[in-house]
């Protein structure tokens, strides 16, 4: 079937469809009339899984170590009942501060923000976590497009060196030929620079928030 059908079915958009499909947590089959995806019913099933998963606040890296066989379904729900108890927590003692706040009758512009940042440095310290689960999942999804823009930059910049020092041992090699292959490398890396700004742009800007939402 057609993204659009599987779209309607699961409930959620071909945006994040094809967002999970990049991380590999699906693998529709391809037309090979066409080269289309072409979606079973076991690829709806899966996704619905996924939905469930991720409405439970399951990370990424763990859908896709459960679907490795590499965790069981008890474990990973396990982790997510512990993450949801210290949230509690965090919660309630987030709570406790905002009726101190509220109790002390202060109003936005006299209010003793200072004391109230110290408090709540005071509770990280103790172990309160003010970070979000998405703010996790971005800082995963940034770091595979940063590792390989890494790499490859190394070996382009490796390339130039070799090209450099083939010049120096050989002097004869045409200066022209070394100017345009520098060129070429140096162009390579300022396009994986730009791809590699407008991924991180595209993850700041909603991609991965997007997904969360199912």
């Amino acid at each position: 079937m057609k993204i659009n059908q599987v779209e309607e079915l699961v409930g959620i958009t071909k945006k994040n469809i094809r967002f999970y499909e990049d991380q590999g947590l699906i693998t529709p089959n391809r037309n090979l009339e066409n080269g289309y995806r072409d979606y079973s019913l076991e690829d709806v099933k899966v996704l619905n899984q996924i939905k469930l998963l991720r409405r439970l606040e399951v990370p990424i890296e763990e859908i896709r170590r459960l679907q490795a066989g590499e965790i069981s379904l008890d474990v990973c729900l396990q982790q997510q009942i512990k993450e949801f108890s210290k949230r509690q927590k965090d919660m309630d003692i987030l709570s406790q501060l905002c009726q101190e706040i509220i109790d002390s009758s202060d109003e936005l512009e006299n209010m003793d923000v200072e004391k109230y940042l110290d408090d709540m440095k005071r509770l990280e310290k103790g172990g309160v976590s003010f970070m979000d689960i998405n703010t996790i999942d971005v800082k995963k999804a940034k770091r595979g497009p940063k590792i390989a823009a890494i790499v490859f930059i190394l070996i382009m910049i490796a390339f130039i060196a070799l090209m450099v020092i083939g010049k120096m041992s050989d002097p004869e090699t045409p200066m022209f030929f070394i100017i345009i292959m520098i060129a070429i490398f140096a162009a390579a890396i300022i396009g994986v620079c730009l791809a590699l700004s407008q991924r991180l742009k595209e993850i700041d800007g909603g991609e991965q928030n997007e997904a969360n939402k199912y």
